[in-house]
């Protein structure tokens, strides 16, 4: 199993492209189930997530064409994924591939449980087969261990729209012979379940209204994609999104956006080492609280048309934050930003309000000589004048990324293990980091 070995005290400078975002491509491609002609996807990252997604669709009866923007002599090992393509190399760092999904032969609307669950987003794949062939049988979740996310806002919403649905043995079995437009309020805002609902509205009969839906950046890609391929919604951005229900959608062209987590992600890492970088390919639109706390911690930040420059003081002073969903400061950076505040001036307060297990990374970071109080959702964090170079373990995606931040600050070495968990969600992670000066070296 492989690990990251950092030696840290350098502060970040240079200049890399960001990546499309993971949680807009896994959708996306979910999005093709929904129509028998051909739909490709362009600037699609080079992750684990992705390369799952793709055998669990194949295996499902379509098509993949995987056309790989990577550079060999960087893989960390290759394979082909059933149905074409291959899966899961390290490319060149900003270099998306281009994927085409051609679901005209779809003849097994079956999710096993040996491939959802490393991946929670395999859920996405509900919504749309029970749209197109009237049933599904998709295995119960898993993937990261930072709480409950549970599945009952996507079969609440699919049981108003007419289909019956039965969870037997760790599946969930869904059938209706055409799905009906309905009123659905989530009682939580999900993401996946906004999204699951939206593409299985598109091809029901009439008018679906889902009411507190999510607002996230990613819902308004994957609604781009939708209307391109002929669906007609109106709304995503906002808390109600309207979709008129069509009798078949088309094929169509489409980009994945920039991954806002793995942008903010770079920042944090720049700020915390004191260095000042410039991201390309990537937007501060989708941005605005996290870009307003690196403001507040000292650093300098300038948007540009289609990059983000950033510069960090000496030393920054601590922020305080609480996580809510989207426009609000994002759960998945919560983690990253408490490791910039473990050597902030002052004392921050994080307030965790969407996940009840997310502080697991706190841990691991007084290993390394952070001072972080834990009282129930609240983390304390006093910074320190250095941290220190340690042996230390990822327990989730973004525990993961808020380690390495962590361990290019510190003095000496640091080993994180079971960086399985950053594969998932980080493109060429350690290559993007050596390109600003970082030395990071991959141990197999």
């Amino acid at each position: 199993m492989d690990k990251l070995q950092i030696s840290g005290g350098v502060a970040l400078r240079g200049e890399i492209a960001i990546s499309g975002a993971k949680n807009a491509a896994l959708p996306l491609l979910c999005a093709a189930l929904l129509t028998r002609e051909p739909v490709t996807f362009t600037n699609v990252p080079h992750l684990n997530d992705i390369g799952t997604m793709l055998k669990l669709l194949a295996q499902m009866g379509v098509k993949v064409t995987r056309e790989a923007a990577h550079d060999a002599t960087h893989g960390n090992g290759m394979g082909k994924v059933p149905g074409g393509g291959s899966e899961a190399v390290q490319g060149k760092q900003g270099a998306g591939d281009t994927v085409t999904l051609d679901a005209s032969a779809l003849d097994n609307p079956v999710a096993p449980y040996e491939l959802v669950k490393t991946m929670r987003a395999a859920i996405l794949v509900l919504g749309p087969l029970v749209a197109r062939t009237g049933e599904a049988k998709v295995s119960l979740p898993g993937g990261c261990a930072i709480g409950a996310r549970p599945v009952d806002q996507h079969i609440k919403g699919l049981a108003a729209m007419g289909a019956e649905i039965a969870v037997e043995h760790g599946y969930v079995h869904a059938k209706a012979s055409r799905l009906k437009g309905a009123r659905i309020f989530t009682d939580m805002v999900t993401v996946t379940g906004t999204e699951n609902l939206m593409m299985a509205a598109c091809l029901a009969e009439g008018e679906t209204v889902i009411e507190n839906a999510a607002r996230e950046p990613e819902v308004v890609d994957l609604a781009t994609c939708l209307n391109a391929m002929g669906a007609r919604i109106s709304g995503a951005g906002g808390d109600v999104i309207r979709i008129q229900g069509v009798p078949a959608l088309h094929g169509a062209t489409h980009r994945v956006m920039p991954d806002r987590i793995e942008t903010g992600t770079y920042l944090c890492a720049a700020a915390a080492t004191g260095g000042e970088v410039r991201l390309t390919g990537t937007s501060s639109a989708y941005l605005d609280a996290l870009i307003d706390k690196l403001m507040d911690s000292g650093c300098e930040v300038a948007a540009e048309r289609d990059a983000i420059r950033l510069k960090a003081p000496a030393r920054l002073n601590a922020v305080s934050l609480r996580t809510a969903p989207y426009p609000a400061f994002p759960t998945d950076m919560q983690a990253q930003f408490m490791a910039i505040n473990t050597v902030a001036d002052g004392t921050a307060v994080i307030r965790e309000t969407i996940f009840e297990n997310r502080f697991m990374h706190a841990v691991e970071l007084i290993r390394l000589g952070a001072d972080i109080k834990i009282d129930g959702n609240t983390a304390f964090v006093t910074g320190v004048a250095r941290l220190e170079g340690a042996n230390v373990m990822a327990t989730d995606l973004r525990a993961s990324a808020s380690l390495v931040i962590a361990g290019l600050v510190a003095q000496g070495d640091t080993v994180i293990e079971r960086i399985y968990h950053l594969d998932r969600g980080y493109e060429a992670l350690d290559q993007k980091l050596t390109a600003l000066g970082a030395r990071v070296v991959r141990l197999t």
